[in-house]
């Protein structure tokens, strides 16, 4: 029988692109005060006639983003010339040859920036697969069968937690819904709760503005960034509270700012203003920190989008120390691993609240929380997942958000694909923006800061 044509992988772009996000304060918090949202952005090239290309991307902050992409480019052999099929019909085994060289994986071992850039190569492979598939990725993974699904994670280290046959028993018990739930999600949507009023550098007369506004555009939660200075926090809360009511959830996040005991003196203190959760209370791998103060105080522990990998998760859900998982997109090393912590949690029983915002990060993670819906655990209860109001023109399907839920994306592919336009006036140092902005008199938040 003759073989048809062989296509491939015949390039790989990586971009460094920034938004100066930190002149705004968007996405400022009491341990990031100056952000400038970035990505490390890949493109994955075909000669495949249909044309198609994979899009994915880290997120950073700005500084080291140009570490990321040096990463990604350590990777690039991995992927270029490798037979297209290959690459989009088996993303567990080359997520095992991206994770598992010795050399690299040293810098880790699975963590940091070698790891992120695994992720964003991953992320690209999958938005590739989804096209080529022609569906959004969300229902690309759950059209997969339980066995297909759990060849895709990486046991190594995680046995004593999971096992493959738990796995596949928990997809196995979940796939006689999936219809009706894709249904019902298609319909409905997925629940959402609105960043974007309560980031520390906004003055109060923002921060209520716009939270007010966020419960007239239908947001039944909202979070806002604490852990600077107590006696402001306690105002703040205060206002918020007084401005969305008693039956709207306000979640609180100290991004990482606390000791443990400092933490629990802390939400103690704000307790009267029933915060839904307090997110990253302290460092985000210690675990037995964030078990004590789960113990110490009356809210709720949410922790993850800075979880280095699906073993850190692992932990905090073994020691109790978490009520609310919260996977990141770009963080650990793509899609399956994140499969991996979603299976984590659906065996633990505890909610999955994705971290999103950033650039990028609520088109991509949208898609896990829709598929781990359908195909995983087979709820929405007690679940939302972060939308922050910014930086969604840049892509071409950006996320659609109304009456405060997430619409499910019906294009193919992961959403991750930046309008070319933004490529190029964002491009770090290069772009148009970056020049404007570098021919201002005087310092800019987000600086480097001088030499000497």
């Amino acid at each position: 029988m003759t073989r048809g044509p062989m296509y491939s992988v015949t390039g790989v772009e990586v971009h460094d692109v920034r938004f100066p996000t930190s002149e705004q304060h968007d996405g400022s918090d009491a341990m990031n005060p100056d952000p400038d949202y970035s990505a490390a952005y890949v493109v994955l090239r075909t000669d495949a006639p249909d044309g198609h290309e994979g899009h994915g991307f880290c997120f950073t902050i700005g500084r080291g983003n140009d570490v990321v992409v040096a990463a990604i480019e350590a990777l690039r052999p991995y992927v270029l010339g490798r037979p297209l099929d290959a690459v989009t019909g088996d993303p567990g085994a080359l997520h095992r040859e991206l994770t598992h060289d010795s050399q690299l994986r040293w810098l880790g071992p699975e963590k940091g920036v070698m790891h992120m850039a695994a992720g964003a190569v991953l992320n690209a492979v999958w938005d590739l697969a989804a096209k080529r598939a022609g569906r959004p990725l969300w229902e690309h993974l759950a059209s997969l069968s339980p066995e297909e699904l759990v060849a895709l994670v990486d046991f190594r280290h995680l046995t004593d937690a999971l096992t493959p046959d738990e796995a596949l028993a928990l997809l196995r018990a979940a796939e006689p819904g999936r219809a009706e739930r894709a249904a019902r999600l298609r319909e409905h949507g997925y629940p959402a709760y609105a960043t974007s009023p309560g980031w520390l550098g906004y003055s109060d007369e923002k921060l209520v503005r716009l939270a007010r506004r966020a419960v007239a555009d239908g947001f039944t939660q909202i979070k806002l960034k604490v852990g600077a200075d107590l006696e402001r926090d306690v105002h703040r809360m205060r206002l918020a509270r007084e401005a969305v009511g008693p039956g709207v959830r306000i979640a609180v996040d100290a991004n990482q700012r606390w000791e443990r005991d400092e933490a629990v003196r802390w939400m103690t203190a704000l307790a009267a203003y029933q915060p839904y959760w307090i997110e990253e209370p302290t460092s985000p791998d210690d675990i037995l920190g964030h078990a004590a103060v789960r113990a110490g105080q009356p809210v709720k522990v949410a922790t993850g989008e800075h979880a280095a990998n699906r073993i850190v998760f692992k932990q905090l859900l073994q020691a109790e120390a978490v009520d609310f998982v919260q996977i990141d997109a770009a963080r650990v090393a793509g899609v399956g691993e994140n499969l991996a912590i979603l299976l984590l949690a659906a065996k633990f029983g505890v909610p999955v609240c994705p971290h999103a915002g950033g650039v990028g990060l609520c088109e991509l993670v949208q898609h896990l929380a829709m598929f781990d819906y359908v195909a995983v655990s087979g709820t929405q209860q007690d679940r939302v997942i972060e939308y922050v109001d910014h930086l969604h023109e840049h892509f071409t399907e950006p996320v659609v958000v109304r009456d405060g839920r997430y619409r499910a994306p019906a294009a193919p592919g992961f959403s991750a694909r930046m309008r070319p336009e933004s490529l190029t006036a964002h491009r770090y140092p290069d772009g148009a923006v970056w020049r404007e902005r570098a021919a201002r008199p005087g310092p800019r938040p987000g600086d480097a800061p001088a030499a000497g």
